[in-house]
């Protein structure tokens, strides 16, 4: 794109001990594609990500009610870049308002997918993972199904979000007992307030299973850019209703980093990195 610089060469990593190489900084799709950007905006970000060595595109069903990845696919179809140099991953769990569109039943895994790949205009996405965990569903069915997709080629592999360690492990014992297929990945929330996860909980089963990870919101939902210091801008994601509800919670993270009173709800970004570094993980 014209007036963009080339960053410095992409470093690549592979999925835990996996043989998919992905670059170390992905793009994702959630609340700007089909919502908060046009579909113009979306596809330059898409081609800038991609012309400076980004290969992973993430995006979910339920983002903007499938207008996400139908607004990904679009842009995908229209660059022609070959299928064999980018990776696209997709999230199942809410699909629809019936009962049978959501969660993560054989019925709704496979049938969600299929649906996900028509917005995508894919015959397959790289990874598919689970948008969270359904404990209405047995976990065996659940890594059936996931292996199903992949054995019929919707997929190269599956993963988990939001996950805690226990059903990661749940579900890699019963894969590894029924000669089914684990999970790769776990896609967990990651930033200067929600460290414990990754730090403390998964680095056990990253050693044990291989285990790799692809974390979300690095900025806090924006919080760490500063530019909430005087107040919510009107188009920003906070003010955006899903992102708001998830505020509110990082703002409490925040006062009790930075010693403030509950209702003072000023973000300074100098002094919250003061605190952090005066933390070693």
């Amino acid at each position: 794109m014209s007036g963009v610089k080339k960053s410095m060469p992409m470093v690549y990593k592979n999925v835990g001990r996996n043989g998919l190489r992905v670059s170390q900084l992905g793009l994702g799709t959630w609340v700007t594609f089909g919502g908060q950007v046009t579909d113009d905006v979306a596809e330059e970000l898409v081609t800038i990500a991609y012309e400076n060595g980004i290969n992973l595109f993430d995006t979910a069903e339920v983002y903007a009610a499938g207008r996400a990845e139908i607004t990904l696919g679009k842009i995908l179809k229209k660059k022609t870049w070959k299928r064999s140099t980018y990776i696209v991953s997709t999230k199942l769990y809410w699909g629809g308002k019936a009962e049978t569109e959501k969660g993560l039943s054989r019925k709704h895994i496979i049938e969600g997918l299929r649906s996900s790949l028509e917005r995508l205009q894919l015959d397959y996405v790289d990874i598919v993972f689970a948008n969270k965990p359904d404990s209405s569903v047995p976990m065996e069915e659940i890594v059936r199904a996931f292996t199903q997709v992949i054995n019929d080629n919707h997929s190269f592999y599956w993963g988990t979000s939001r996950w805690s360690p226990m059903e990661i492990m749940e579900a890699y014992s019963i894969a590894r007992q029924f000669n089914l297929i684990p999970p790769i990945c776990e896609q967990t929330e990651y930033n200067l307030f929600q460290r414990e996860k990754v730090e403390t909980f998964l680095p056990d089963i990253f050693k044990k299973i291989g285990l790799g990870t692809m974390t979300w919101s690095p900025l806090a939902c924006g919080l760490l850019t500063g530019k909430y210091e005087d107040g919510v801008p009107l188009h920003s994601r906070a003010a955006i209703k899903v992102v708001s509800k998830l505020t509110p919670l990082v703002m409490a993270d925040i006062d009790h980093i930075l010693g403030n009173k509950p209702n003072i709800r000023i973000f300074r970004k100098n002094e919250i990195i003061q605190q952090q570094q005066q933390i070693q993980p």
